[in-house]
């Protein structure tokens, strides 16, 4: 049960590119520590060899979530050091569904990059039909974090402490209601998860994405919602 537990509440962002494109993982990941070692080489030297134009970061979420936070942190370290602009694009919706498939039907030329989170494993056993493969249609190219997800709760819940939330939710069965970044989420599958260890029935509200979600938590309008760190920030 602990290993469940730790694969249920980490969250991990990665980059990836359509499977079979001209530019290879090696290729790439080479350009990037050559970058990194060598800061005197000429961004025209580089650019030469990849990118040849800007590239896009697809985001599979709305803005401001955990993921959006990543992309626009690592699109201006990549345009620094491999002289072409990095453009992050929001795509939200399908719980990272449409953002995943407009980077499948991109050209395969690695000049589109997805930014990937544990929605996409997920996805895979969640919905009986996808428009893609993703093992076959996207390759990884570079692991980027690792996190833990954080329970957050909205003040007018009487509750200071995992076990007092439990027993006010056991005391109002069916009146909590929990926020995500949409059904299949990390976030959500954290909270079915709490529902089933503890026997409590908190009731899922799917938005668009993750700030959204905490808008209405501060709000009021929901009560509690499961999170990363870095997005549960001020």
């Amino acid at each position: 049960m602990a290993d469940a537990n730790f694969a249920m509440t980490v969250t991990g962002i990665s980059l990836a590119r359509v499977h079979a494109m001209n530019l290879r993982r090696r290729q790439f990941l080479h350009l990037a520590a050559s970058a990194v070692v060598l800061p005197a080489m000429s961004l025209i030297a580089r650019a030469q060899t990849y990118p040849t134009w800007p590239v896009r970061i697809v985001v599979p979420s709305g803005p401001g979530g955990t993921p959006d936070i990543y992309a626009r942190l690592v699109g201006p370290w990549l345009s620094e050091r491999l002289g072409q602009s990095f453009v992050i694009e929001n795509r939200a919706g399908g719980s990272g569904n449409i953002g995943t498939e407009v980077v499948v039907r991109a050209p395969r030329d690695g000049h589109t990059l997805l930014l990937v989170t544990p929605n996409n494993a997920i996805n895979v056993t969640l919905y009986d039909k996808l428009n893609f493969n993703f093992s076959r249609d996207i390759a990884p190219v570079a692991s980027i974090t690792r996190q833990s997800e954080v329970m957050l709760v909205n003040p007018s819940v009487p509750a200071k402490t995992l076990p007092d939330f439990i027993a006010y939710a056991k005391a109002h069965p069916g009146k909590i209601s929990m926020a995500s970044a949409g059904t299949g989420t990390p976030p959500h599958l954290a909270g079915e998860l709490l529902n089933k260890l503890a026997g409590i029935d908190m009731v899922h509200v799917p938005y668009r994405g993750g700030a959204s979600a905490m808008t209405d938590l501060i709000g009021g309008q929901v009560q509690v919602q499961f999170t990363t760190t870095i997005s549960s920030m001020e």
